[in-house]
């Protein structure tokens, strides 16, 4: 039975490590990454709200030139 728990527990930490690398690549941590870099290097200042984080992501992504000719 031990056994059996331990193969539980390695498979939940795999597929918790998977979802985790699926939201880093697809984005969707975006605001939770931004949220610990601010904590940490802008200690003392209000942070964006996640509307206001998204908003500002929006318009940097859709911001200039988006082609390359």
């Amino acid at each position: 039975m031990s056994h059996a728990r331990t193969l539980d527990w390695a498979v939940f930490r795999w597929v918790g490590a998977g979802w985790r690398y699926l939201r880093a690549v697809s984005g969707d941590d975006a605001y939770e990454r931004y949220l610990a870099h601010h904590a940490a290097e802008h200690a003392g200042q209000a942070a964006m709200t996640a509307k206001a984080f998204f908003t500002e992501r929006q318009r940097q992504k859709w911001a200039g030139v988006t082609r390359c000719c």
